[in-house]
């Protein structure tokens, strides 16, 4: 049975929900009172100190380092499209030209990923400095840069960096951003000179969101604590392969079949719940407890670089054959999914040799990161190619038994590799850390939080692990702490011609693992890269593990060439959306045990195939609009369901009403929509989320519960209160397309236990049935949305609920009213919602809010490249009062797309300003 659980409204959280240290911000309040002391004392921004850090876009400049005149051509939104005659040149004047736009946004995240926030931001920052110096993703990319990279990719990397630094010089901090000069209240800050090592780091920090399944073996791992083995397999269903297909339908097999046969692995790529019955949680799961809810609590001050803390990441690219096409040649489309950030993460540009040749070899154009050279995602002359993340599983967590100095591995004490860090704080005294790590180069993560440590030294074990000793600590193991070589591979996809190229080009991209696909003139396929472990057989990767017994270690890495691809399958169009990458009978390695369910990759499916079975050609804009799409796939399921309640309150009835007919699209203007997400979250909320520990719940949802230990039957007078710990946008249930799987799997079995509620939760009476809850969740809903949006439903939206606010994500999360005016927009109101093609992603657990969107959207016309079509979240500059600060934001909340200009002609066409780079 689920806990028995009863719920309290309006109570703060008691001590348990006091976490040690607030959301991590990246403003403390000596800033603010300074920014408002210095307002008081006239010390306020004058329009020449707004305009003084635009950059310069007509006329010439003169840098030195140049071979020779670079033209900075920008259209009517400010996109940038360089042309130069060296690649070193037009290397250098990207870096120049970003730096113009976006410099401040570089430097906090070069910070953030050295673990220097501290430098910036002072004493408020020095916990996550403290945490960022211990996964030492600087020290990584250093090493990278040293014996990894080749020769080529540090010339080019040099020479961004010379770039950025020609812009940096002579200019104050008031002549390079806004946010300097209010950071100038409180520190004498001055950027420092920009190096390759920056560059190579903000990979480290997008592999850190895009990083697999360690939330999922946290949340695992936290669930023991209410819920059995069982229960929990409840919650992680199989992946269903017979409705939502893999991504490789019809690839290439021969490289791996031979292996696959003499091993006779049961090894599968799928879903798997063994990890939450094997030997592994039942020996340190007591001590796993507390540990993992303290790490949680670490994890979560972290910044997040292009994600939500690597929960609700996704993506949606897919790519249509030539037979299928208006213009007879492939088409392609990419909308990653990413946190909502201003300014976005993506920078729009073009790298144009003006004669391509062994000496000037780019010709290409797509979305980059601020701070780092090159293409990430776009189109060259010859090819296009897009990505999702693959949610491969390539980080595992570890117990460890400490022993003195050391850890014990096999019965044998080892020593730990130490390193001394210090962090400098701006206006504050040092701190100095030692980072301990194992012979495998895992750091320990536990060391960052004294009462992680506290924990450690008393937790108690059950009978299979080692005696406590000098307590336990958890360590991680992540393919992205080791070197590689993924800067090698974004130079290498840049100028690709052919598949052949791609593919070699893509075996590059160690971390993170992505879903690529590619379309040329004539060809489609889709290729999976990255450096992904293989595991010995007691260990899928899905709880954390007994780092004391070498059983559980790491054996290899997939070959390379094991990994699936596809070219030109017979279907004539692939589709990635997170979902499974390969069917799990078909390949004998375990990629992960986590997988997006499929339900936009299917509904993807299913709009193209109904678009080329009915004889119809696929063109740009039908592209465009399957990005649209706006249908809820779990409304379909649970609305036929929901009209057949006999509902007697007439207010209830009036918004249940709302459902007949209603065609399942989540539009902004739809009353049904809003009525039906907010049944849909009160049905979670009923049937799951209150029976969940209070690790997952929602900061502030206080529940009084059976205490964890009780045996017998639950006692009303017995319970403990109990509040949640999670921030509203990371709790559980999230109502993600898991949750439809799992809703849809418990829908045939209507008197299962999670449909049941204790008495004192329900109005008017318990439920211990499917329809009872489904009435409950219904009238629930109904005064939830009169308390949100009034009584008349006719005033009802979607959008009125699902809003969508751009936040600078440094001076803007915190502060006075007036600079959180200056720098942040907002709201827009969204249609989509969460695993819907269109995924304007919202957590079921905390709240209708958008917490993650389609964070750019681009359609490649492979038959003309000058008709193609891209757009990003906000715009190309990181300017407050820009014109181009939000510029795009508008259109790409319409589902409007720009024109993409790339043939020299097109862009001269449109080109707005032309600013010449001299040597």
């Amino acid at each position: 049975m689920p806990p028995n659980t009863t719920a309290t409204t309006g109570d703060k959280p008691g001590k348990s929900g006091r976490k040690k240290g607030r959301k991590a911000r990246l403003v403390v309040l000596v800033l603010v009172l300074a920014i408002i002391g210095g307002i008081a004392y006239g010390a306020y921004w004058s329009i020449s100190t707004v305009r003084a850090s635009f950059p310069q876009t007509q006329g010439s400049l003169t840098l030195d380092g140049l071979s020779g005149p670079v033209d900075v051509k920008r259209d009517g939104y400010g996109i940038p499209q360089i042309y130069a005659s060296s690649d070193e040149d037009l290397f250098m004047a990207q870096g120049y030209v970003q730096a113009q736009d976006r410099f401040y946004e570089m430097d906090v995240r070069r910070h953030m990923t050295s673990g220097r926030l501290s430098e910036m931001f002072g004493k408020g920052q020095v916990k996550n400095d403290e945490f960022l110096r211990t996964l030492g993703w600087d020290r990584v990319a250093k090493e990278e840069y040293d014996t990894k990279l080749s020769a080529s990719s540090k010339k080019y990397l040099q020479a961004y960096a010379k770039g950025v630094n020609a812009y940096l010089q002579g200019k104050d901090g008031k002549d390079i951003s806004l946010e300097y000069a209010a950071l100038g209240f409180t520190n004498d800050y001055k950027p420092a000179k920009w190096t390759p090592v920056d560059s190579i780091s903000w990979l480290k920090a997008m592999a850190w969101d895009l990083r697999g399944n360690m939330q999922d073996e946290i949340d695992r791992a936290l669930m023991t604590s209410r819920l059995g083995p069982k229960q929990i397999a409840d919650l992680y269903p199989d992946y269903p392969y017979s409705r939502n297909k893999a991504i490789v339908q019809e690839g290439q097999y021969n490289s791996f079949t031979k292996t696959f046969e003499q091993n006779g692995s049961t090894s599968t790529g799928g879903t798997s719940t063994s990890g939450s019955t094997g030997t592994s949680s039942t020996s340190a799961s007591s001590a796993l407890q507390s540990q993992l809810s303290g790490l949680y609590n670490v994890l979560d001050d972290v910044p997040t670089a292009v994600g939500v803390n690597g929960q609700g990441i996704g993506s949606n690219s897919w790519v249509v054959a030539g037979s299928h096409t208006i213009t007879g040649h492939p088409l392609l489309a990419n909308d990653p999914h990413l946190s909502a950030s201003l300014p976005s993460v993506w920078y729009q540009m073009g790298l144009h040799c003006r004669t391509v040749s062994s000496k000037c070899q780019y010709d290409v154009t797509g979305y980059t990161f601020a701070g780092m050279p090159g293409v990430v995602i776009g189109h060259n002359q010859n090819i296009a190619w897009g990505m999702t993340n693959s949610g491969v599983d390539v980080t595992d967590l570890y117990l460890e038994k400490i022993s003195g100095d050391g850890y014990l591995y096999d019965g044998t004490v080892k020593p730990f590799k130490t390193r001394e860090e210090t962090i400098k704080v701006a206006g504050g005294a040092s701190k100095k850390i030692i980072v301990r790590e194992t012979a495998d180069g895992m750091p320990l993560l536990s060391d960052r939080d004294d009462e992680l440590v506290k924990v450690g030294k008393k937790a108690s074990v059950d009978t299979a692990a080692p005696d406590r000793g000098d307590g336990y600590g958890i360590a991680l193991r992540w393919t992205a702490l080791d070197p590689g070589t993924s800067v090698d591979a974004v130079f290498a996809m840049d100028k690709a011609s052919n598949w052949s190229d791609f593919r070699s080009a893509a075996s590059l991209f160690d971390v993170p693992s992505q879903n690529l696909v590619y379309a040329d003139k004539t060809n489609i396929g889709y290729t999976l890269p990255g450096k992904i472990p293989t595991r010995a057989k007691k260990d899928d990767g899905s709880i954390p593990m007994p780092g004391w017994d070498s059983e559980y270690k790491w054996t290899g890495y997939i070959p390379k060439d094991a990994l699936p691809y596809e070219f030109n399958p017979k279907r004539g169009y692939i589709v990635t959306a997170n979902q499974a990458v390969i069917d799990k009978d078909k390949y004998p390695y375990t990629l992960t045990t986590d997988w997006g369910y499929g339900t936009r990759s299917q509904r993807i499916s299913d709009l193209i195939e109904s678009k080329i079975k009915g004889g119809g050609k696929v063109s740009t804009d039908d592209m465009r609009q399957m990005q649209l799409d706006n249908s809820s796939e779990i409304a379909k399921l649970l609305v036929p369901k929901l009209l057949k309640i006999d509902i007697g309150d007439k207010n209830v009835r009036e918004a249940q009403e709302l459902l007949e007919g209603w065609d399942y699209t989540q539009d902004a203007d739809s009353a049904a929509a809003a009525y039906f997400n907010a049944v849909w979250r009160n049905i979670l909320k009923l049937a799951f989320g209150n029976k969940l520990p209070k690790e997952l719940r929602v900061k502030g949802q206080c529940l009084w519960v059976d205490p964890v230990n009780t045996t017998g039957p639950a006692d009303e007078t017995n319970k403990v209160r109990e509040c949640g710990e999670r921030d509203a946008d990371q709790a559980q249930p999230d109502g993600g397309d898991r949750w439809f799987e799992v809703v849809r799997t418990l829908m045939n079995d209507p008197k299962s236990d999670w449909w049941s509620t204790p008495k004192s939760l329900t109005r008017p009476g318990a439920s211990d049935n499917r329809d009872d809850l489904f009435k409950r969740a219904m009238i629930d809903a109904r005064w939830e949305l009169t308390a949100k949006l009034g009584k008349d439903i006719d005033s009802w939206s979607w959008g009125r609920l699902h809003r969508l606010f751009l936040k600078n994500q440094t001076l803007g999360t915190e502060g006075p009213g007036f600079l959180r005016y200056m720098l942040n927009r907002g709201p827009w109101k969204l249609s989509g919602g969460e695993a819907t093609v269109n995924a304007s992603g919202w957590n079921a657990a905390g709240g209708y809010g958008v917490v993650w969107v389609p964070s750019m959207r681009m359609v490649v016309n492979l038959g003309d490249l000058d008709k193609s079509k891209w757009i990003n979240l906000t715009g190309a500059s990181g300017h407050a009062f820009s014109a181009h600060y939000t510029d795009q934001t508008g259109k790409w909340a319409k589902g409007e797309l720009l024109d993409w200009d790339f043939s020299q002609k097109a862009v001269d066409d449109n080109t707005r300003d032309t600013l010449v780079l001299k040597p």
